[in-house]
């Protein structure tokens, strides 16, 4: 289980840990004996917690109701559901996510998944905080303006899992990259190679500083001081995926980080900085079985 493997890491930073399921007691201590879980498995009767927090699935009764011949409903099944039939033993789940608490338990962020199979790993979200971790085989390069230190965020992934890859930036002295809004200029970013299964999603950027550059009596968006890029990725979850991948035991991403670099005198050619990462594969752990 993910959550567990990263349990320790979670406490050191001052976290605490509770998994809520409409799953029974039961199933839910029969999982967690059987998983060596170290946290909380807390058993929702009635589904009266998820309710309060607004996140109960409609889509189970939706599809037991008059309208489960309805194409829309079928795909909200296959979306939010299950790629197998509905039952009833389904009424009742959540939409999965997570939640973030503060010591005096009001949340402070939520993470939700698009689609119930692709859940977003625990690395992901504490990088989306920007807390960042410890590097997972970093990967360290300089070009003549800057030096760059990039790793992924998981040491293996399994089928459905949201993860990213962290690009840190250190700009050399005197010299800046441009940032998003740049027009004229190369944006400093990352290509990812396209490859089935694997989907990657918006560059998460941050705050960029202006700048004069006193040549062109221009102001433009740059990153002069160290800065990080959070390259989010999916890997698909699908049972066509899963059968894909399952005598493989790694995946590898190729891309290419690009950025144009800038002193204050001079301007360089818009470079491209090939990159890989390879992250081995682990099976899916499927939670507490219903009966």
């Amino acid at each position: 289980m993910e959550l567990e493997s990263q349990a320790a890491e979670l406490r050191d930073r001052g976290y605490g840990i509770a998994v809520i399921s409409y799953d029974p007691q039961a199933a839910i201590e029969a999982f967690s004996e059987q998983q060596n879980i170290s946290f909380p498995l807390l058993s929702d009767v009635g589904s009266e917690t998820i309710r309060r927090y607004g996140i109960l699935n409609p889509v189970p009764e939706w599809a037991l109701g008059e309208n489960s011949d309805d194409p829309a409903v079928q795909a909200d099944v296959a979306t939010y559901v299950s790629v197998v039939n509905p039952s009833e033993r389904m009424l009742g789940i959540a939409f999965p996510g997570t939640f973030m608490l503060d010591a005096d338990g009001r949340v402070t962020s939520r993470y939700f998944e698009d689609f119930y199979i692709e859940r977003n790993t625990v690395s992901s979200i504490v990088m989306r905080l920007g807390e960042g971790r410890d590097p997972v085989r970093a990967v360290k390069l300089s070009t003549p303006q800057l030096d760059l230190t990039t790793y992924a965020s998981e040491s293996t992934i399994a089928a459905g899992n949201r993860f990213a890859l962290m690009l840190s930036v250190e700009p050399h002295e005197g010299m800046h990259v441009y940032a998003p809004g740049a027009d004229d200029y190369r944006i400093v970013g990352l290509s990812v190679e396209p490859q089935p299964y694997v989907t990657p999603l918006p560059l998460s950027y941050p705050p960029s500083e202006s700048y004069y550059f006193e040549p062109f009596d221009e102001t433009v968006p740059v990153y002069e001081q160290p800065f990080e890029l959070v390259q989010e990725l999916i890997l698909e979850g699908t049972l066509e995926a899963q059968q894909a991948m399952r005598d493989q035991e790694s995946i590898t991403v190729n891309g290419a980080f690009q950025y144009q670099a800038c002193s204050a005198t001079i301007c360089y050619p818009p470079q491209s900085v090939d990159l890989s990462w390879t992250i081995p594969l682990r099976p899916l752990v499927f939670g507490p079985r219903r009966r």
